[in-house]
């Protein structure tokens, strides 16, 4: 059973989404928050598996409130952030946080049980590919934390461990990494996994994420919105 924690300052969202998962039998709603202070309040208390997160609240927003929730004692949360528009620049900030994905607020029902899901089963919802595209827009006008991010940890990969780094960061499923490199989809999930543990990371959005960081794979230059495809 996937416990949830609904997150958002608008009552009538709050209810449509605790609506839209209510009747699932494999997920509970075990709290509702209307900021990130109650976020994180609740979210201590209750430990849920999965904070569906706006990111856009009073007192405490969800960027904010992401980090504490990501990082608690008790153990962290999982964080699903919810937004307006699918190229937010909040979004960024949000994965950098620790946010495990994010979805716009006009999801179908069956689309935000499939991410609640997802999330809750370790994997990172948003697409490698979808992140290149949104780090090359936002990320250089992050804050770098430079104390976290050590080029020369690369150095503790294995050659093959980088080589499956780098078709993740292309979005890459297991199978498509394996016929890439003519291996098991067994062993690539072992590789990504030991890239998790090695790189301190929590799913694949974040390895992309340090990829970026890292200078492995390196900012293609930003085109304007109106040459892109």
């Amino acid at each position: 059973m996937t416990s949830v924690l609904i997150v958002d300052d608008q009552p009538l969202m709050r209810s449509a989404l605790a609506m839209s998962l209510s009747g699932e039998p494999d997920i509970e709603i075990v709290g509702e928050a209307a900021d990130g202070i109650e976020a994180v309040e609740l979210a201590t208390l209750l430990r849920p598996d999965v904070a569906i997160m706006d990111i856009r609240m009073p007192r405490l927003d969800g960027i904010d409130a992401t980090r504490q929730l990501t990082s608690l004692d008790s153990g962290p949360v999982r964080v699903l952030v919810m937004t307006t528009f699918d190229l937010d620049e909040y979004v960024v900030e949000a994965l950098h946080a620790g946010a495990s994905g994010f979805v716009v607020k006009d999801i179908t029902a069956a689309d935000l049980v499939h991410a609640v899901r997802v999330v809750a089963a370790g994997d990172a919802l948003l697409a490698p590919t979808v992140t290149r595209r949104l780090l090359d827009r936002y990320l250089r006008h992050l804050p770098r934390a430079d104390a976290d991010v050590q080029p020369g940890s690369l150095g503790n990969l294995t050659a093959r461990e980088q080589d499956v780094l780098l078709l993740v960061t292309r979005g890459l499923s297991n199978i498509a990494i394996g016929r890439e490199l003519h291996m098991a989809e067994s062993s690539v999930k072992t590789h990504v996994s030991h890239l998790l543990a090695k790189l301190g990371k929590q799913d694949r959005v974040h390895l992309v994420i340090y990829a970026y960081e890292t200078g492995l794979v390196p900012s293609v230059p930003s085109v304007p919105d109106h040459l892109r495809p």
